[in-house]
């Protein structure tokens, strides 16, 4: 879709022009908190099972970060008190604006994920959800904005994510990829925002 492309580069753009003094600040708590780099970066998979590796800011220690599961579990002691932060308002997200600005992702579409969680995919579920660009948000992320306490309650959480979450948002990756459209990127960019700003509760066209 290449005005769906293109709204990602000029969007995206945009957005770091506009937030550079914000992620100089956000830049500037990381290193003062812990040594380490800025960015946290990480192998994903992206479009048609590209693997690249998606930008974060950093909000774990860098000696632990490795260590334990690939997902964080509540109050996670690999997290900083900056990454704590950065993580309950979502800012450690914003900077996939470079990715989305790269082509490697768009604002709205699938969460990247691991190369060992796509490997729990269905296969022909697997191939629908890589055919398109994977997002910095969309309804699954909406739906499971509170994944780590959730995930935190469960016996087994890497299982419960396996099992249980995984499942449910693969659905709604499906159908993403199935129903997109312009319209539609615009109604979860503006939940996006809504729901950063305290409304959790998914309008019902989402469920």
């Amino acid at each position: 879709m290449i005005a769906k492309r293109g709204f990602d580069f000029v969007s995206s753009l945009l957005g770091l022009l506009i937030l550079a003094p914000l992620f100089g600040l956000i830049a500037l708590w990381i290193k003062l908190e812990s040594p380490g780099p800025v960015f946290f970066r990480q192998e994903r998979v992206g479009l048609q099972g590209r693997l690249f590796r998606i930008h974060k800011f950093r909000t774990m220690r860098v000696a632990v970060e490795t260590q334990g599961p690939q997902i964080t579990i509540g109050a996670d002691p690999r997290i900083t008190r900056a990454g704590a932060f950065l993580r309950k308002h979502k800012l450690d997200e914003l900077a996939q604006l470079i990715d989305v600005l790269s082509g490697r992702m768009s604002l709205v579409g699938p969460r990247p994920e691991v190369p060992r969680y796509i490997g729990c995919y269905p296969g022909e579920v697997r191939a629908k959800v890589l055919s398109v660009r994977p997002g910095i948000t969309d309804w699954a992320s909406l739906h499971f904005k509170e994944e780590s306490t959730l995930l935190a309650a469960a016996r087994e959480p890497e299982r419960a994510y396996i099992e249980q979450v995984l499942p449910i948002k693969q659905k709604y990756y499906l159908e993403y990829v199935e129903r997109r459209s312009f319209s539609g990127d615009i109604k979860i960019l503006i939940s996006t925002v809504t729901a950063l700003f305290g409304r959790s509760r998914l309008p019902s066209t989402a469920r």
